[in-house]
């Protein structure tokens, strides 16, 4: 089975410059810091997902559907190929009920 990377931790970011704005949006300062504090506590502990991880599982995610796709395919060859079958023997049966029974 195919690893993929792990996805990296959180990216930090300034929580004095994200209070600033937030003071500067109209929050008072000790909700400002708060807020900055709250966040950078939140996405601290979350995994982001990087770009090359996305593209992997992506990719990951496109074989598997070709896979599937083939195997469809696949299985409408099949079907086609016995409900021939059978059309081609009722069709015999057909005539050969017509060729030996005894016409009226």
């Amino acid at each position: 089975m195919e690893r993929h990377p792990k996805p990296m931790n959180a990216v930090p970011f300034d929580t004095l410059k994200l209070a600033d704005r937030l003071s500067a949006g109209g929050f008072t300062p000790e909700q400002a810091r708060a807020t900055s504090s709250a966040l950078a506590e939140a996405v601290g502990g979350a995994d982001l997902v990087t770009k090359d991880h996305l593209d992997t599982r992506i990719r990951a995610i496109q074989e598997r559907f070709n896979r599937v796709e083939e195997r469809i395919t696949a299985s409408e060859n099949r079907i086609t190929l016995r409900l021939g079958s059978m059309l081609v023997i009722a069709v015999g049966l057909l005539f050969a009920a017509i060729r030996y029974l005894p016409h009226g």
